[in-house]
């Protein structure tokens, strides 16, 4: 169990405990009502309190988050860890992990080598990913460790990709097409406007007559926004299979989420960690700058 603890400024002197959790820690609607619901879930001073309560300068507040949610199963695969505190964990996922457990994937999901990681620390095997990355992506990954640090990440998360497209990119730019799922049973996307609008910025880091590195930040998260962006611009991904054709220098699309800027739930501080470039971009990029 994660506990919270504060001790309540001169400002909320006479304030209400729901005042304090919801205007000023920002916790959501739906944690504050399920901690409600809970024995002891929010205390004042060591005793269960209601949210009508009033709290004074210098009281204690705690809030008990219990590990109730549905775990996942545990495996051995390793993690390349970044960073790690009580409320979040950072990953350095792979490609060829998925993120989580599917019809096809079962018991080899990122999900999976998270659990498995945490039951070994004698923690809860409960899977938190803020956000996702596609098989076959690379890169950054934050988990929340509490509902608590979930709810207060969710959808705040800054991130930059690097993507090598098929194709010479000079300058900055911008692809504002909306993206179309045409078979629901299917995970292909497609550039079409009876979609839901995407916005991709890019900005070139270096290129040759048949290759870009692009540094990437997205204004929305379509599933394989970027790749099917790439591909609507006539230049698919190096190694993308599904949009475009395969490399023998990498088995994957060349994507990798290169660092993730978030404020922290419960310290406030603001945070930005990085991924190195993998070995298999790399090394498609040596190839291509030979050329």
């Amino acid at each position: 169990m994660r506990v919270l603890e504060y001790i309540i400024p001169e400002e909320f002197d006479g304030k209400t405990v729901e005042s304090f959790l919801r205007g000023h820690i920002k916790m959501s609607l739906a944690l504050f009502r399920s901690q409600k619901r809970v024995p002891d879930g929010i205390t004042l001073n060591g005793v269960h309190t209601r949210s009508i309560d009033k709290i004074h300068t210098n009281d204690i507040l705690r809030v008990n988050l219990p590990d109730d949610e549905k775990a996942s199963i545990p495996s051995d695969y390793p993690l390349d860890i970044i960073y790690e505190d009580e409320d979040i964990l950072v990953i350095n996922k792979p490609a060829e992990l998925p993120m989580h457990e599917s019809h096809n994937h079962q018991g080899d999901t990122l999900a999976n080598a998270v659990a498995g990681y945490l039951v070994r620390k004698g923690k809860p095997a409960v899977f938190r990913a803020v956000g996702r990355l596609d098989k076959g992506t690379s890169g950054a990954v934050l988990c929340a460790l509490n509902t608590f640090a979930a709810s207060k990440l969710s959808g705040k998360i800054e991130k930059e990709y690097l993507a090598v497209p098929t194709g010479k990119y000079t300058q900055n730019g911008t692809v504002d097409k909306p993206i179309y799922r045409p078979d629901p049973i299917k995970t292909y996307r497609t550039a079409d406007d009876r979609g839901d609008r995407a916005v991709t910025h890019f900005f070139p880091l270096e290129w040759g007559d048949d290759y870009s590195l692009l540094l990437i930040r997205l204004e929305t998260g379509r599933t394989h926004q970027i790749r099917v962006h790439s591909a609507y611009m006539g230049t698919p991904l190096y190694g993308d299979t599904m949009y475009g054709t395969a490399d023998k220098d990498i088995k994957r699309q060349a994507l990798h989420c290169k660092s993730l800027t978030f404020i922290h739930p419960v310290t406030n501080e603001k945070m930005t960690f990085e991924a190195p470039m993998p070995e298999d971009v790399e090394r498609l990029l040596e190839r291509l700058r030979k050329k």
